[in-house]
């Protein structure tokens, strides 16, 4: 199977228009498509400049193995309607955004998707440009991930990727029948670091005993995987979060950054596979959380994964991962 059946062109991007000077910009006037498949280059960055490049996942096969919802194929169009009218607040000659298009899960073959997948993000990464995807189900961990090693091979780094997860669950399922699920991606990362004889160097922030088995404790155990549960963010607990990501950040070289929206509470994020009634809020102390790793510098790559627009009520989900991605940007 030919792997244009796996890629979708960049769309232009449509909004309001206040004007066309800087002050009145918006971010869809500022986006620059490029085809990846069709040979078509990423601009070159000029000393000083900043490249991120928007890659879609339209992939719920993982989802609908692990038994969930499907519908987050249609999230990353969703998750670009809900960015295209920010406002630039940024210098636009200092910063270049560009919109690569979707990989696209056809006829339920996960495995083809992952590998097209993994092969645009590298090429992004060698052009030296930031990464950020949108998904799609959390089946992109996977392919996102093993591109980020894989720069850091064919560089002959000996850089330590760091892998952070803000989600409601560990995602360390082993796979079955099927194959990799939207649960198996950091299992299947820890099997690829043991092939690579690289550290696993796990955080996930926001576990839900609730949404997790005690195998999947033992198996994080047995990882020697991090985690700071739901509560610390219930209870406010500033110390205890903090502590836990700034060691993070000091023990990593790099950061792969993924965020499931499935770890906020229902009433911010109804439109996933898996609602949480008990989730985490979009707060202060989030956001603040958020930041230290955005500007720790060391970011390589970052996905929003889970949008479900199929069960999203007034775009909440939707403005919600948008709203995460401004940050990025800004």
């Amino acid at each position: 199977m030919s792997t244009t059946n796996f890629y979708k062109s960049p769309e232009a991007w449509t909004g309001r228009v206040d004007g066309t000077d800087e002050e009145t910009l918006r971010w869809h006037q500022h986006i620059i498509p490029v085809n990846v498949l069709a040979g078509e280059k990423f601009p070159v960055l000029h000393p000083g400049q900043k490249g991120f490049v928007f890659l879609g996942f339209a992939s719920d096969e993982g989802v609908r193995r692990n038994k969930g919802r499907t519908g987050a194929a249609t999230g990353p169009a969703a998750l670009r309607n809900a960015c295209s009218n920010f406002p630039v607040h940024f210098d636009i000659k200092q910063l270049v955004l560009i919109d690569a298009g979707d990989v696209v899960c056809y006829e339920q073959a996960l495995e083809p998707a992952h590998e097209l997948l993994c092969g645009v993000v590298l090429a992004i990464k060698k052009a030296g440009y930031l990464p950020i995807l949108l998904g799609g189900g959390h089946e992109i961990t996977y392919g996102h991930a093993q591109a980020l090693y894989a720069h850091l091979h064919i560089n002959k780094s000996v850089e330590k990727l760091g892998l952070l997860n803000i989600d409601a669950h560990f995602d360390l399922r082993i796979p079955g029948e099927e194959g990799s699920t939207s649960g198996t991606g950091f299992w299947q990362l820890a099997e690829y670091c043991k092939e690579l004889e690289r550290p696993f160097h796990y955080l996930a922030l926001g576990i839900q005993t609730n949404s997790n088995t005690q195998q999947l404790f033992r198996i994080a155990g047995e990882l020697d995987a991090q985690y700071v549960d739901a509560d610390a963010f219930h209870l406010q607990d500033r110390t205890l979060l903090q502590a836990a990501i700034s060691q993070f950040i000091k023990e990593a070289d790099q950061i792969y950054l993924t965020i499931d929206l499935d770890v906020f509470a229902a009433a911010f994020a109804p439109g996933v596979s898996a609602t949480a009634y008990n989730g985490i809020r979009p707060d202060g102390l989030f956001l603040e959380c958020y930041r230290t790793l955005l500007q720790s510098g060391k970011l390589a790559g970052l996905d929003i994964a889970e949008l479900n627009p199929e069960f999203d009520i007034d775009n909440r989900t939707a403005k919600l991962g948008a709203a995460l991605l401004f940050e990025v940007v800004n």
